[in-house]
């Protein structure tokens, strides 16, 4: 089995209700940008997208695989 962190990327929205109320750091997993849209519309259905960013993990460098000393750094937190 493949960890989800190494297929998906996590994408932070906006979003509109149809009630019209605003919702900021909605965060979901998805393959791509339309992965993770189509699973939002599944949940807050005749919403509206304001902003959709991709989020890198905290503490992680752009393109490279954590190093042990970084996963002992998370466990021993």
């Amino acid at each position: 089995m493949v960890p989800r962190s190494a297929t998906t990327t996590k994408y932070a929205f906006r979003i509109r209700t149809r009630d019209g109320l605003v919702v900021d750091h909605l965060m979901i997993h998805g393959r791509d940008v339309a992965d993770a849209e189509r699973k939002l519309t599944q949940m807050y259905r005749h919403c509206e997208v304001l902003e959709c960013r991709p989020q890198a993990p905290a503490g992680a460098k752009a393109g490279a695989a954590p190093s042990f000393e970084d996963v002992i750094a998370l466990v021993s937190k």
